[in-house]
């Protein structure tokens, strides 16, 4: 099938083109050109007035836990919340995006082991149907849990991907990574928790001390998964790493990525070590981090960031990129890199990621008004309309 996309201002890795050209055939960019007065097909489809950029490719997203569970006690059907968070996403002008699963027992995030693989089978099983994007998985492991290793491995061993699924290791103990100042971990619990600072103190406290007796299982799981990045079972991700200690061990590891890091030092010793670095997207919008760590955009500036995640906000990916571009902190192509080609890059994903001849065909026509950006056409390589079959309902 053919399909060309005509007259719109296309985004490329090194320039920007007006009134642009795009064909693509049976899911695959075919030409990428300037539109020549006279020789564009009538049944091109005209984006006049819309920025066409590559699919955005999302490393880390969080939003489907909401999506299952959007309130307190109201969880929806595993298979239903994945579906439904698909439109959202495709909405969003995503079109390759990777789950973060937690494989972890974190009650105040509705996170268990039991839920973790539920959703594991129901990706698989929405990416092995009909899906309206390309589902894949980040499974997020708590260093210091020997039961979450212990649910992760049989289901990593099983899976049969074209590209190894990432895995990030993670340390949420207060005091470590992303609140290494334990005053933000104290705070979030009083504000969602609706308690004093004694008390948040006391469970704060309380919590320590439970993860300490397991802190011994955070060098075993390390030893595991570097062995998974050895064997290319696995990408591994250093989940918001500190110190350029932490980044030096990482990376002897076998880990090549820097998830979120905390602090410039992290950035800076990621970027000498060869690592990509990942940001978070909702942290350029907001202009700082949530709990008080380094600015996604000091890093941006700094050109210690390669690709944006949307970590919980699936439409925070492209505003991140256009308000980067719009405030003049990076040129346009190059703040859609960040959410196009650089995670397509730091995930291994060598066919997508950019408007060039070759590449998957996923597209994304993108209106811009009051400084904001809207998706009006999202285009997957592998759209298509399913094999005519009768209707089967089952209740």
């Amino acid at each position: 099938m053919i399909n060309i996309f005509a007259h719109a201002t296309a985004v490329l890795p090194d320039r920007v083109i007006e009134d642009a050209l795009v064909a693509a055939e049976d899911g695959v960019i075919t030409e990428v050109t300037a539109a020549r007065p006279g020789a564009v097909p009538a049944e091109a489809v005209d984006l006049r007035g819309a920025l066409l950029l590559p699919g955005l490719v999302d490393t880390h997203s969080d939003g489907l836990e909401k999506e299952l569970n959007p309130r307190p006690n109201a969880e929806f059907d595993v298979d239903f919340a994945v579906a439904s968070f698909e439109g959202r996403v495709r909405a969003a002008g995503v079109t390759t995006i990777y789950h973060g699963i937690g494989y972890q027992t974190a009650p105040r995030k509705g996170r268990d082991l039991d839920r973790a693989v539920a959703i594991t089978e129901a990706v698989a099983r929405r990416a092995g149907g009909d899906p309206m994007v390309d589902h894949r998985f980040l499974f997020r492991l708590d260093a210091r849990d020997p039961a979450a290793l212990a649910a992760l491995g049989p289901r990593l061993a099983a899976l049969d991907l074209d590209v190894p699924p990432l895995v990030s290791y993670e340390d949420h103990t207060p005091g470590q990574g992303q609140y290494r100042d334990p005053v933000y971990y104290r705070k979030w619990l009083e504000g969602s928790q609706g308690i004093s600072a004694e008390q948040a103190q006391t469970k704060m406290d309380a919590l320590v001390a439970d993860r300490d007796t397991r802190a011994w299982h955070r060098p075993v799981a390390l030893d595991w998964l570097s062995e998974q990045a050895r064997t290319g079972r696995a990408r591994v991700l250093a989940h918001d790493p500190v110190t350029a200690e932490e980044v030096a061990l990482a990376h002897e590891r076998g880990v090549r990525v820097a998830e979120f890091p905390t602090t410039v030092e992290a950035a800076r010793a990621a970027r000498e070590l060869g690592l990509d670095i990942v940001a978070g997207a909702p942290n350029v919008l907001r202009g700082g981090s949530h709990s008080g760590n380094v600015a996604a955009r000091e890093l941006i500036a700094a050109g210690l960031a390669d690709a944006l995640s949307s970590d919980y906000l699936p439409s925070a990916m492209l505003a991140a990129a256009m308000r980067l571009a719009a405030d003049g902190l990076v040129p346009l192509h190059r703040a859609v890199a960040l959410v196009t080609s650089g995670p397509a890059r730091v995930a291994g994903l060598t066919d997508r990621g950019a408007l060039v001849p070759g590449a998957r065909a996923d597209l994304v026509a993108v209106a811009v008004a009051g400084g904001w950006p809207t998706v009006r056409l999202s285009h997957c390589a592998a759209d298509r309309i399913p094999e005519a079959r009768p209707l089967e309902l089952s209740w």
